[in-house]
């Protein structure tokens, strides 16, 4: 049987461990970032492209080719994960600023909407096809300072729920917030001025009593939902519940 995953953001982090894990379970798997994988490279049944996910030209092109059909050309199941997201710009409207704004709207919904579409055009023959949105609480409750984040997580959230509405035949759609993981976007998180986000100190907090999950443990969690036979029976899943 010929599984493939497609991960956005693998080069680190939570995504980082999601490609590493899949591939330790025998799936293809194609990395998309700016960087590589710093471990996978030259492995058996592993490829990335050099992408930023904010250059919208770049996308295009990259989504024009034939490079994405190729992939998933014979998939008896075929899986994309949008994973790559920022968490700036943090602070009240009014010191945002325009440039971070347009960064996090391109990075965190433009493009995982842009790959979703050309992932179920492009896996038309596929008999087991499924996209996973890495979420986050904060697209389901809101935070002071992080109304960039809040709204373009919620919007993932709103994407799959109204996909799975769609019943795109063979396609199964989930936004999933993975819990909170000791990655660098925490440690940006915990460097930020609390003047611009009143609850940093929860975070240190959370690191401090070691209230992370690490991106190893979180990553076999979320793979292992993501391939169970439920995967898709709720749009909008919290992994901690």
């Amino acid at each position: 049987m010929k599984r493939v995953a497609i991960v956005s953001g693998h080069s680190r982090g939570l995504g980082a461990a999601i490609a590493a894990d899949l591939l330790a379970r025998g799936i293809i798997v194609h990395g998309i970032a700016r960087q590589p994988h710093p471990t996978l490279a030259g492995r058996p049944g592993y490829s990335e492209s050099a992408l930023d996910l904010a250059d919208a030209a770049a996308l295009a092109a990259w989504l024009d080719s034939d490079a994405l059909a190729t992939l998933l050309t014979g998939a008896d199941q075929a899986l994309l994960i949008n994973n790559a997201g920022v968490v700036t710009p943090v602070g009240p409207a009014g010191r945002q600023g325009a440039a971070a704004l347009a960064r996090a709207v391109a990075v965190n919904v433009s493009a995982p909407l842009q790959l979703s579409d050309a992932f179920v055009a492009a896996s038309d023959a596929c008999p087991d096809r499924r996209i996973a949105h890495v979420s986050s609480g904060a697209g389901r409750s809101p935070y002071p300072g992080w109304s960039a984040y809040c709204a373009t997580k919620a919007a993932l959230d709103m994407h799959a729920a109204a996909s799975a509405l769609d019943a795109i035949a063979r396609l199964r759609i989930a936004s999933v917030a993975p819990g909170v993981i000791d990655t660098d976007m925490q440690a940006q998180i915990r460097a930020a001025d609390p003047a611009d986000f009143p609850r940093r100190a929860r975070f240190e907090a959370l690191k401090r009593e070691q209230g992370l999950s690490s991106p190893a443990d979180a990553a076999r969690r979320f793979n292992d939902y993501l391939l169970s036979p439920s995967y898709g029976t709720h749009p909008i899943t919290d992994l901690r519940d």
